[in-house]
């Protein structure tokens, strides 16, 4: 990795350099934010699904995607992505802070070739077994996307964890601390107002939403 570009400069204690922390980092998040400079040669952040392929991240697009088109032929980008797993109370709203685990990746992204193959990986992150409940892509739908591969080469991944690191004149007071973790969950899944009558809630949507024993 490039340490001038990679290397933390302020809670370096929060620096970790271990790949399979990243993996697990891009494994647990479905949202990236891509930068870059537009063709105004203005500062551009978007938003987007991002899902892990290996050693290289996916996403995919519009081929009339501005952002898209400016990334496709290799303009530099960094890609952010971040997880909040809690909130660290501390006993002063100074020492309060977050738990979480923020990456930035840098460099080039490559045009993918083989569409379908990654849109299949894209639907499986995001919906495990769907692809076997729907129909395949059609020809003008692929011709309609542009999928880009973001190789994971130059990074940095920080992780905020433990217990509040309140001075001990706080400590010595009668405020609470400690840690509230968050959850993210699915909700109940809601049909479509045009589903047609019959056709059940599928596997895959009530494996996701934790429903697995469910006969809808």
């Amino acid at each position: 990795m490039t340490k001038a570009r990679t290397e933390i400069s302020r809670l370096r204690e929060m620096g970790n350099t271990d790949r399979t922390a990243l993996d697990a980092l891009l494994d647990s998040c479905i949202l990236g934010h891509f930068g870059m400079i537009d063709s105004f040669g203005q500062p551009l952040v978007i938003p987007t699904a991002v899902v892990r392929d290996g050693d290289g991240v996916l996403a995919h697009g519009s081929t009339g995607s501005p952002w898209m088109r400016r990334l496709a032929p290799g303009t530099p980008t960094c890609l952010t992505v971040t997880a909040v797993d809690g909130l660290l109370v501390a006993r002063s709203a100074f020492e309060s802070s977050l738990h979480y685990r923020s990456a930035v990746l840098f460099g080039s992204c490559r045009l993918v070739e083989d569409k379908e193959r990654a849109l299949d990986i894209i639907t499986e992150r995001l919906i495990p077994g769907r692809i076997q409940e729907i129909r395949r892509h059609r020809g003008q739908e692929l011709a309609a996307t542009l999928v880009i591969a973001l190789p994971i080469e130059q990074w940095s991944l920080k992780i905020s964890a433990g217990w509040p690191d309140d001075p001990a004149d706080d400590v010595a007071g009668d405020s609470w601390a400690g840690v509230v973790a968050t959850r993210t969950a699915y909700q109940p899944p809601q049909p479509a107002p045009d589903v047609r009558p019959g056709i059940q809630i599928p596997a895959s949507i009530n494996r996701l939403c934790g429903r697995a024993d469910r006969d809808e």
